[in-house]
């Protein structure tokens, strides 16, 4: 391809872009594997781009050999579009000259299960992968498990959670199992050796106790993953896990390589610290090794947050090693540390607190901000004496910043968990505040949402106690805690097995294995259920045990049984027409409906985004059931860092999500609440190991150790701001 570009300074006048000496050196950089350890806010999508247009320009390579990989479709795009317009404007490709028999290319963006998927499609055959294989949707995922689950011979004695957690787990392990590459078979034996290991050990604390719980449940678990993944082999079905796995695989087919090499002569690897270890395989199997193949690698070890499905940071690490040059030496490592997104105050903090992570990695430098910025920007933090005085603090420090004239989608509150959601968007929405909450997870600790969700856990699960609890102390129940508590009571003594005095050998028997017997659960829903059975009701008295209800508990209780006994009917009906009939008989949609305030207007428009949400879920399969869909919303919550890919809108709101969902977009003004040591991950982590059957990592054995925390009492906020 003829070079059109000749010079750095050329580039930097065509782009219209002052590119720092850093930045420069990557873009510029010969066409060899090298790794940029770029920092926050320090144009790692501008250089990629701007390296494009260098080695297209320059005459090195077309525009179609160039291959760029990221993770979501969002950033895909982003990059895609910044490298057409970066290649229009420095005139290397021209949109109004277009020749029909000789169209000019276009670099290949995509995403890193995008590229998975279009390599099985042409050169799956090379592992016996049929080509009518399919991509399962959300919805089919949770169905087949379920099915699986149903029809699993069994027994599973410490698989002891409910049905829908059952499907959450399954599928986590299936998932991390793939992306880790490790086989059920060898996780199974690998348990086993844990068990007898830890059998007869003396376990000092409750953690440590916990792990051979785990270790029992993950083995049985992992038969179950093997039941499932051959359901999807039956079916000719994969998910993305499968795409990565398989895809790693192939790359290990000879043949493959080569073909890839030759079509994709440049590579460019976006958030490389978030690729797990199958994707590593994967892309070091195709462009690695001794290849010394032009791959450019981006990423940040401070920001790898994805560790929890899957994500490895010592792929960053140790690329210089996986992508070696050809004649073996390491491949190159170069930075990026000027921050023009931030002032020099904020940066002073960041770099503070990230030191400790920065030791840890190599090639990290601390963010420096760029020239004139040194003192720009503004740090407020605010120690209350509780919660709410917190909430009301950062609400009110919102409203004025609104009222003084700034807009309210430049100011965003990145809480630790979404716990917070509810009140932070009530007080703002108090204070005349438009705000939006972002995201699944965050949906789901609304009000209005979880009592919809509450309720058809009750539907689903007889033992969902704490769902029915919420249901009872609400707003529209008003149980109180003295009949609440008498309910538990007569639950209890529903699964009694009582039958006589002390000496009685068959009541002995029946307390010496009593709990053995999953049937035996304790369910507030069939004490309710007694209450249908007074004459009241059409019944003939029941079985009065004699204990204080008050009236006015009799008659809701009896009502709320009805109502529920009802609505069970209606289960094996499509997902919606169940949502759309629990809403009706509950009353929530007229409630809000008819209420002219402010919050509940956002509160419908809160209650429409979850419904948008279950219908798109139940789009993907005709069948889907309203098990699979709390199958599903277990695991959006679970997983809140990033399962669903729910981005903010662009609507003029103050947008409240977690921190990890707003990786890659800024605002102006950003409020952090209820941060304090005791809350961070980290310190978590170092107290505990996985204590689900679900997650694939060894369960963590150190002695835990206390970290420092706020004062009893007492909560952190900050609201620093990005910009003077």
């Amino acid at each position: 391809m003829p070079a059109r570009i000749s010079d750095p300074e050329q580039l930097k006048e065509l782009l219209g872009i002052p590119f720092t000496p850093e930045q420069t050196a990557c873009v510029i950089a010969p066409p060899a594997p090298q790794v940029i350890v770029a920092g926050a806010g320090s144009g790692k999508t501008t250089v990629m781009a701007a390296r494009v247009v260098w080695l297209v320009g320059t005459g090195q390579v077309a525009p179609e050999q160039v291959l760029g990989l990221t993770f979501t479709n969002k950033a895909a795009g982003e990059l895609a579009e910044r490298v057409r317009k970066a290649l229009v404007r420095a005139g290397v490709t021209d949109p109004d000259v277009i020749d029909p028999d000789n169209p000019p290319g276009e670099p290949v963006i995509s995403t890193y299960h995008a590229f998975a998927g279009r390599l099985l499609a042409d050169h799956g055959l090379r592992i016996g992968l049929e080509p009518t294989s399919r991509l399962l949707a959300d919805a089919t995922r949770y169905q087949l498990a379920a099915r699986v689950l149903r029809e699993a011979p069994g027994p599973y004695p410490s698989l002891t959670r409910s049905f829908a957690d059952l499907i959450s787990d399954l599928l986590t392990l299936d998932g991390e199992l793939a992306e880790h590459l490790v086989r059920p078979e060898d996780l199974r034996a690998w348990d086993a050796e844990l068990l007898h290991t830890l059998d007869g050990a003396r376990l000092t604390n409750a953690d440590l106790r916990k792990a051979p719980e785990t270790a029992a449940a993950r083995r049985e678990l992992a038969d179950l993953v093997l039941r499932y993944r051959a359901a999807k082999r039956e079916r000719d079905l994969l998910d993305f896990g499968d795409q990565i796995a398989l895809a790693a695989q192939l790359a290990q087919v000879p043949e493959v390589g080569p073909l890839l090499r030759d079509e994709f002569r440049v590579v460019l690897l976006d958030e490389y610290q978030d690729t797990s270890v199958a994707q590593r395989v994967l892309l070091a199997g195709l462009f690695g090794g001794a290849a010394g193949h032009p791959v450019t690698a981006v990423g940040d070890p401070c920001q790898a947050i994805y560790g929890w499905r899957g994500a490895s940071v010592a792929n960053l690490d140790d690329f210089p090693e996986h992508f070696a040059h050809a004649d073996g030496s390491r491949a190159r490592r170069q930075s990026l540390s000027e921050n023009r997104r931030s002032g020099g105050r904020l940066l002073d903090l960041a770099n503070g607190l990230a030191e400790p992570l920065r030791a840890m990695h190599a090639g990290v430098e601390a963010l420096r901000p760029a020239p004139g910025a040194e003192r720009d920007g503004v740090v407020r933090c605010a120690l209350l004496a509780t919660h709410a005085e917190e909430m009301d603090w950062i609400a009110d420090s919102i409203a004025h910043l609104v009222r003084t004239g700034k807009a309210p989608g430049e100011i965003a509150v990145l809480c630790r968990t979404a716990t917070d959601f509810a009140q932070i968007q009530g007080a703002l929405v108090a204070r005349d505040v438009p705000v939006e909450v972002v995201g699944l997870s965050g949906l789901l600790h609304l009000p209005e949402v979880a009592d919809l969700v509450a309720v058809c856990e009750v539907l689903q699960d007889p033992g969902a106690n704490a769902s029915l609890v919420r249901l009872l102390t609400g707003p529209r129940w008003r149980i109180g805690p003295r009949d609440l508590a008498l309910l538990g009571r007569r639950a209890r003594r529903l699964v009694s097995h009582t039958r006589g005095g002390d000496d009685d050998p068959d009541r002995r028997l029946a307390e010496a294995v009593e709990g053995v017997d999953p049937s035996e659960v304790i369910s507030l829903a069939d004490a309710l259920d007694t209450f249908l059975e007074t004459p009241m009701y059409g019944g003939h008295g029941g079985d009065d045990d004699g204990l204080p209800f008050s009236p006015d508990a009799r008659v809701r209780f009896a009502r709320l049984a009805a109502e529920l006994r009802d609505l069970r009917r209606s289960l094996a009906d499509p997902l919606m027409d169940v949502l759309h009939r629990v809403l009706a008989v509950t009353g929530l949609e007229v409630e809000l409906s008819a209420s002219p305030h402010a919050l509940a207007a956002r509160r419908r428009e809160t209650l429409s985004n979850f419904l948008d949400i279950a219908a798109s879920f139940a789009s993907g399969e005709s069948e889907a059931s309203l098990l699979a869909f709390l199958g599903f919303l277990r695991t959006a919550a679970q997983y809140e860092k990033g399962l669903d890919n729910a981005l903010p809108g662009g609507e003029n709101t103050v947008k409240v999500l977690t921190a990890h969902k707003s990786k890659g977009l800024e605002w102006d003004v950003v409020a952090v609440p209820a941060w304090s040591a005791a809350s961070s991950p980290a310190d978590r982590a170092a107290r505990s190991g996985p204590r689900r059957p679900g997650c694939c990592r060894t369960p963590c054995v150190a002695t835990p150790t206390r970290s420092p925390t706020s004062p009893p009492g007492t909560r952190g906020a900050s609201r620093p701001s990005t910009k003077p």
